[in-house]
């Protein structure tokens, strides 16, 4: 006996469901109606030339945070709000906070701050240097304080690019200390502002620890001169 080959998906004659593509492309077309904006992929990826991944979105310059700017595909990775910041606590280091103390954490890209009088406590986010070699560890303290700093590269930091200029005014758009500076006890290690903001979290500097302009600002302002510092 020949048996029917029946081709295709079969259907029940009570089978009404609607064709999810079509009503699909009428939800965006009434979004778009509606004044609503898509996100936009970006035409081509970059890769970031400090972390060495792909630069997923599109962002302008000076943005803080860089929105739309991400290292991890959000189609890869759920994971990538979560934050790497480790709890730690000024008695670790210290025996008494005197006139406060900051710890710069560079596994984590972190910095704590807590006041003399422990009423103030602030955590930021912060660039860290490019390599071990000029990561500098172990006790320090704040000696000078400034507003508009200007910089001076170091004699190596030319060594390494000699295209740096001799100095740069402060205030100005080109120096990358930003609109605040303190200064260490060790010549040539300061936190700083910046205003290259995709340099935060990241490892883009000659030894320094880089803040946002906002929150260098919040710093200097309970940051006292000789306030303690450790970088471990």
């Amino acid at each position: 006996m020949d048996q029917h080959v029946q081709h295709g998906p079969r259907r029940s004659r009570n089978d009404n469901r609607p064709d999810t593509g079509a009503s699909r492309r009428a939800f965006l077309g009434g979004m778009l109606m509606a004044g609503f904006a898509l996100p936009r992929l970006a035409s081509a990826q970059t890769v970031d030339p400090t972390t060495g991944q792909l630069v997923h979105g599109t962002a302008s310059a000076g943005q803080a945070p860089d929105a739309g700017v991400y290292q991890i595909d959000p189609t890869q990775d759920t994971r990538r709000n979560l934050s790497s910041f480790r709890t730690r606590h000024w008695s670790e280091f210290y025996s008494s906070l005197g006139q406060g103390v900051i710890l710069a954490d560079v596994t984590s890209r972190a910095l704590h701050f807590w006041s003399g009088d422990e009423s103030t406590y602030l955590l930021f986010p912060c660039s860290i240097p490019v390599s071990e070699e000029l990561t500098k560890r172990g006790r320090t303290e704040i000696v000078r304080k400034a507003q508009r700093p200007s910089w001076t590269p170091t004699p190596s930091m030319r060594q390494r690019d000699p295209t740096l200029p001799q100095s740069v005014a402060g205030g100005s758009p080109d120096n990358p200390l930003g609109v605040y500076a303190l200064y260490l006890s060790w010549p040539a290690y300061l936190i700083h502002g910046t205003h290259d903001t995709r340099k935060i979290g990241r490892k883009s500097s000659s030894g320094c620890y880089g803040l946002y302009n906002e929150h260098i600002a919040q710093l200097y302002a309970v940051a006292q001169v000789g306030t303690q510092v450790t970088i471990f």
